[in-house]
This record gives C-alpha cells, structure tokens and sequence, in this order.
C-alpha cells in the first residue's frame, strides 16, 4: 500500500463534540444503537414503576423509584444477555453524557427557600443527621476495607437523597460504573425497607406526634419517592396530613445541601488519592474538586432561587414569566431530568460487569445496612433533643 492510499488519521474531538457527544459528529450514528435501547429500557420502567405504585398499591404518586427500576431491569438483561459491542458507544455516551445533563437539570428541584420552611431548630437536626451518615459509613467502609469511592457513593445516598445523591456524586469521584451500581442496589433496597417499616416504627417510638414522625421520615429515609411514599403511607393509615407536609420539606432540605455535598465529597477522594501517593507526581486538578456539571446544578438552583424570589415579591420570573408559566417552566425541567437519569442508569445496569466485584461479597450490603441504622438512631436522638423546638 503506498502512502496516498493509507487511512487518514482520525480526526481530534473539538472541545464542543468532547464536551457534548465524547465522539466527533462524524461518529453519531454509531451511538444510536445504544441510546435507543436505553431509552426503551428507561420508558419501560417509567411506565412499570406507574403501573406498581398507582395502578396496583392505589397511591396518587408512585413510591417505587423509576431509577432504581432501570438500573436493576439493566443489571439483569446485561446479566442474562451480553451486550452487543454495537451498543457500547450508545451505552457509555448515555452514561457520560445524558447523566450529567440530567444532573445540571436536576438543580431546578431545588430553592434555598425550602431550608426556610423548617425553621432555625428543624435545619440542625437534618445537618446532623447528614453529618452523621457520611462520617460513620465512611468509618465503616474503611474498617471493612472496601473501595474508597463505593463508600463515599453509600456514604452520600444515605446521607443526602439516594440515588440522585449517588449518581450526582460517581461522576465528581470518577467512580466507575459497577461502583455506582453497587451502591444504588445497596442504598435502594435498604431505602425500600424504611419505606414498608418506618411509619409504624415512627408512629410508635414518637407516640403519634405528627410533625415529629415527618421529620423523622425526611431524615432517615433515603430517596425522595421513598419519603413521600413512607410519609403517604402514614398520613392515610394514621389520619395525619401534617406528617406528608413536613416529611416532603423535610427531604427537600436534605436535598439542598446536595450541593455542598458534592464538591466536598470530590475534594475529599482528591485528598485521599494524593495522600496514598496513587498518583505520585502527578498534581491534583483542581478544576475536578468542582466539575462543570456541579456548576451546572448549582447554576439551575440558582435560578430557580431566584425566579421564585421574584414571583414571591410581586412580580415575574425574570421580568418575563408570570407564576403560572414559571412553575409550568421548572415542572417541565425536572421531569426531563427524571427522564434522563433513567436513560443513564439503564445504561448503567446494562453496561455493569459485577464480576469485578465478586470478592467484596455481602461486605456493602452490611455498610448500607449499618449506614440506614446508624441514620435513622442519629435521626431519632436529634429529633428526641430539638424537635420540640420545631414549627411548621
């Protein structure tokens, strides 16, 4: 072959393509194999995760997590079936790319109001408890001798909101995607337990007392369809609405500092990466102990903060959308978030090999298991000390 016929090189990723698609635009088709099957697999636990919580349990809102539905119906195909490399391009763009889009919209969730709601005595009680579980599952992820970052990924969804804190959290850890798996199977189906069990458990060890079980349920429950769910679930059985009110702000609270959370926990792995000399002589970015896609989240806070604080005075979001059209604007959004995390952790499931975890054995399952214990007795201390206190 002479040197006029040889293949070009492949041509270099413009910043825009590696930031947006991680291939150059040549190469999009070949995504689409992967995407699409995602995205199927993503509408199928949408509508199954429907289809179980209010077309079968009766609720007005499904407690069962359309995530955890992806992720698990994922682990299970990629388990049975192996996966095509035709889809690999389509799977990883979905976990790279459409999760971190997800991310960024998911901060429209959030306004600095909610943490107003609860009051000067309700904020301690769930900095405390956020506190706790990330200081005592790191504790125990280290005693146990596991990964570092499959403890910070347990140590976070216990603490701030399960599965959106653990996959907000892997991509500012560089977790790996078995990692994230691993921890969503862990945190979810401890998170499925307290759904069933704390509201009988919080009605007896709190003697009724409303406001005091709503607090405990938005703080020692995990993810946030969980909470509704649990606290549904009391206020129908036990007659007491003001339980489902202050266990929802409850949560929204802990999901505020979702982002604090996060860039601590990507400068605290940083931290432990250069200290066991992982990569010695290597220095640390420090532009990763913050990535784009935290910036993005807290930037769609922002907004959010301050388009309400403008429908709150009188006015309009941002000079141009009345309450109505504002609240029509953020609802849009973080459905589509919703949607594109399922994307991602269908993607996820389908893209996990647990073969690479088969020497940890039951080790994360006992960390997430001491982890839901540990929040939910921290929970009730704080609460025994200061709810009291607390007004709604």
């Amino acid at each position: 072959m002479t040197g006029t016929d040889a293949a070009p090189p492949p041509r270099k990723m413009s910043a825009v393509e590696k930031n947006l698609l991680g291939v150059t635009v040549d190469k999009v088709p070949s995504l689409l194999p992967g995407l699409i099957v995602a995205i199927v697999l993503a509408w199928f636990s949408v509508w199954l995760s429907k289809f179980i919580g209010i077309t079968l349990l009766g609720f007005d809102k499904t407690p069962v997590s359309s995530v955890m539905l992806a992720i698990f119906l994922g682990l299970i195909l990629g388990a049975i079936i192996p996966m095509p490399k035709v889809l690999k391009p389509g799977l990883s763009f979905s976990v790279k790319k459409i999760l971190r889009l997800g991310i960024i919209l998911l901060g429209i969730r959030l306004t600095i109001f909610d943490v107003f709601r609860l009051g000067v005595y309700g904020i301690p009680i769930v900095v405390t408890c956020i506190i706790g579980a990330l200081f005592f599952t790191t504790r125990i992820n280290k005693w146990l001798n596991l990964p570092e970052r499959l403890g910070a990924l347990i140590a976070a969804g216990t603490s701030i909101c399960g599965v959106s804190a653990i996959v907000a959290t892997g991509p500012a850890i560089d977790a790996e995607e078995e990692e994230v798996a691993y921890a969503v199977a862990v945190i979810t189906i401890f998170g499925l337990f307290a759904t069933l069990v704390y509201p009988y458990l919080a009605n007896v060890i709190f003697a009724g007392n409303a406001l005091k079980v709503g607090l405990f349920l938005g703080t020692s429950i995990h993810d946030t369809s969980q909470v509704v769910g649990a606290a549904k679930v009391y206020a129908d059985v036990f007659s007491a609405p003001l339980a489902l009110d202050v266990a929802t702000v409850t949560k929204l609270v802990r999901n505020v500092f979702m982002a604090a959370v996060i860039p601590f926990m990507a400068y605290y792995y940083a931290r432990k990466v250069r200290d066991q000399g992982e990569f010695a002589g290597k220095r640390t970015n420090p532009l990763k102990l913050l990535p784009l896609f935290v910036l993005g989240f807290l930037a769609m806070a922002t907004l959010r903060s301050i388009g309400d604080a403008m429908i709150k005075a009188g006015g309009e979001a941002f000079g141009l959308w009345d309450a109505e059209t504002w609240h029509a604007i953020y609802t849009t959004l973080k459905t589509w978030a919703g949607y594109l995390l399922v994307v991602a952790l269908a993607a996820v499931g389908l893209s996990t090999d647990f073969r690479s975890f088969k020497g940890l054995g039951f080790k994360p399952f006992f960390v997430g298991l001491a982890a839901a214990m540990i929040v939910g007795i921290v929970s009730f201390i704080a609460i025994t000390l200061a709810g009291s206190l607390v007004t709604f």
